[in-house]
Parts: structure tokens; C-alpha cells; sequence
């Protein structure tokens, strides 16, 4: 950045700069963000500097190392007037903390409560509030996807790829049931994790790269329906007439001609991932998620249960399972009895 001195780049120009050398890095973790962050990160830093001006009432544009608390005070304030989302602008200020971390200026963008956001407007829980699964919102699954598959073999193909291994709608899309299908002894997976002699290999958020392991019936028959609806070996369950956008579209323009929205029915394509993630909890735990009302779960089991529910996800982190099973609830083990006995007396001894 040396050959860009201050006062004397114009601003924008700086910027540039910065997208070029550091927009693929994540802000916190030694890896690269997808394609779709750098994309909306660098659209937002853009537009965030032109709008200093034309939105916030600064009359010049200032230099990216120049920014100060007052610019990003104010335009919190022009998004609080536009009535824009609260995650979406705890959205924004990553992408502000991010910049300011590229010049090495880690702290200097705070919390949300530094700029006059409550609490309450800009807390985000990981944890399901609600049931999202279709099956919860009286949806009959099977028969909607029997529907969507008369309507279009694609879609409908997606929708049982969705059913039987709980992916995301784009892993759905892109899959291709021919290359995707490898042998256990490609995953890379220990040999006493062989679950199935053959695997779906899905490459989803951020990269990363797991293996679903065709074990039952209902996985092998959506394998083999997609398989059946594809024009060729290479081929991914997109129309391969349409690009990526394209087929995004029309298949959430298909779930929408079903009834399938919020509005309608309350629930999205996603909730069909909830709806499998969920039941592969109930298959390992026993009983329910918190979500769904769940009974006496020892910590050992819960812990284990929701481990799976992350991997199955693709998530990196186990907690994510919160975001599909609702809060840890789990019940004290017995082996924790003496120490609450103990504490139970301890607290009559001081009362």
C-alpha cells in the first residue's frame, strides 16, 4: 500500500487495492470464502463508500484508511432508516470488521450496541425456535414430491436427493449422480466408519467436501432416479440447457407452483433438509429434539447425536446442529447425582 499514499489515491482506487489482495480470505480462519462472499463483500464495500456521500452527507469520499467512527455511526444510521434487516446489518459490519482487519486495524469496527443497536435487534440465536421440517407443518412429503416429479423430473429428482440426505438446495443441483457415487475406499474415511460399500460425494459451503453413505434403500432409489433423469455421465440435476442462476430460479419457481413458501404453508425446501437432519437425531438419540419437544437425553447421547446431525450438514462446527435441533437440553447424567446432592446440601448449609 505504499505506492498508494494518502491524499493523493484517490479513494475507490485504494480500495480496489484492498479487494484485489485480501477479498478471497476469511476474516478470522486460515482459508478462502466461496466465490458468492467475495462477491457480496466486495458489492458492499463499493456501495458503502459511494453512499458516504450520496446517502451520509459527507461531501468527499474518504480514503479506506482514513475511515472513522463517524462514517460507520452515520450509515448505520441510514440503514436503521431504510428499515433494513437487523442481520442484515450485522451483515454490513462484518464486512466493515473485515476491511478494517485487511489494514490491520483488528477492534476498530465494535459491536452493534457501540452504534445504537439494541440487544434485541441484533442478536442472532443458533439455536431453532421453531419446527421447520415439513412433516411439522402438515405438509405430506412424499405426495408432494410425487407431485413435483410428474410436473419436472429434475426438480423433483432434487427434492428426493434433499428427502434422503438432507442437502442444501444448490449440493442438490449441482450433484451429479454419476460422478458424485464413489466406493468407500475413496472417501478417505477410516475403515471402521464404513457404513456402505458406496458413497455420495458432495462438495458444499466453503468447499468443503463430505461423503453420505448410501445405506438404505430410500438414498440408493434417489440416486438411481436422478441417474435415470441426467442425459449423460457428467451431468449435474440442472437443466443443461440453463446456468446455476438459472436453474436456482426455476426450481424455486417449481416449489412456489406447489405451495411450497412460507406464506403458503410455512415452510421453504430447506425445511425438508430440517425434516431428514432431525429425524437422523430421533434415529440416534431415541427420542425427539428439543424442537420438537424432546424427552430425557443423557449428555454423552445428545453430544453424539448432534456430532452426526453436523456432519450429515456439512457443518464444521457441532453446534451448528443447534440451528435444526433447538437448544441442548439434555438431562444430567446419573453419574452427575452425587455432585448435585452435594451442591443441594451446600446451599441449605448457607441458607
Amino acid at each position: 500500500m505504499a505506492h498508494y499514499p494518502k491524499g493523493k489515491t484517490p479513494p475507490l482506487k485504494v480500495l480496489e487495492v484492498l479487494i484485489e489482495l485480501f477479498n478471497a480470505l476469511h476474516t478470522s480462519m486460515a482459508k478462502t470464502v466461496s466465490h458468492k462472499t467475495r462477491q457480496e463483500r466486495a458489492q458492499f464495500l463499493r456501495r458503502f463508500f459511494r453512499d458516504l456521500r450520496t446517502k451520509a452527507g459527507f461531501k468527499t469520499v474518504p480514503d479506506p484508511r482514513n475511515l472513522g467512527q463517524k462514517h460507520i455511526r452515520a450509515m448505520v444510521q441510514v440503514w436503521q432508516q431504510e428499515h433494513l434487516a437487523p442481520a442484515t446489518i450485522q451483515t454490513y459490519l462484518s464486512f466493515l470488521r473485515g476491511l478494517a482487519m485487511w489494514m490491520g486495524k483488528h477492534g476498530f469496527v465494535r459491536s452493534p450496541d457501540h452504534y445504537g443497536l439494541s440487544v434485541d435487534e441484533y442478536q442472532r440465536h443458533e439455536y431453532a425456535s421453531r419446527d421447520k421440517g415439513w412433516s411439522a407443518n402438515g405438509v405430506d412429503i412424499d405426495a408432494v414430491i410425487t407431485q413435483v416429479c410428474d410436473h419436472d423430473r429434475f426438480v423433483g429428482a432434487s427434492l428426493r436427493l434433499i428427502r434422503t440426505m438432507g442437502l442444501r438446495r444448490k449440493e442438490s443441483v449441482l450433484f451429479r449422480p454419476f460422478e458424485s457415487i464413489v466406493p468407500f475406499e475413496s472417501t478417505g474415511l477410516p475403515p471402521d466408519d464404513k457404513l456402505a460399500d458406496r458413497y455420495a460425494r458432495i462438495k458444499g459451503k466453503g468447499g468443503r467436501v463430505r461423503h453420505i453413505p448410501l445405506d438404505s434403500q430410500e438414498r440408493l432409489a434417489a440416486v438411481a432416479f436422478a441417474q435415470g433423469v441426467v442425459s449423460s455421465q457428467d451431468a449435474h440435476m440442472g437443466n443443461p440447457a440453463h446456468d446455476l442462476r438459472k436453474n436456482l430460479r426455476h426450481f424455486d419457481y417449481v416449489l412456489t407452483k406447489f405451495g411450497i413458501t412460507v406464506r403458503e404453508r410455512g415452510v421453504t425446501a430447506h425445511g425438508l433438509r430440517h425434516e431428514v437432519l432431525i429425524g437422523h437425531y430421533e434415529a440416534l438419540a431415541g427420542t425427539a429434539p428439543p424442537v420438537r419437544g424432546n424427552g430425557v437425553v443423557a449428555p454423552d447421547v445428545d453430544r453424539a447425536a448432534r456430532q452426526a446431525v453436523a456432519l450429515l450438514a456439512g457443518h464444521a462446527r457441532p453446534r451448528a446442529a443447534c440451528a435444526y435441533l433447538g437448544a441442548v437440553q439434555a438431562q444430567p447424567s446419573s453419574g452427575s447425582r452425587d455432585g448435585d446432592d452435594k451442591r443441594e446440601a451446600t446451599s441449605k448449609a448457607v441458607s
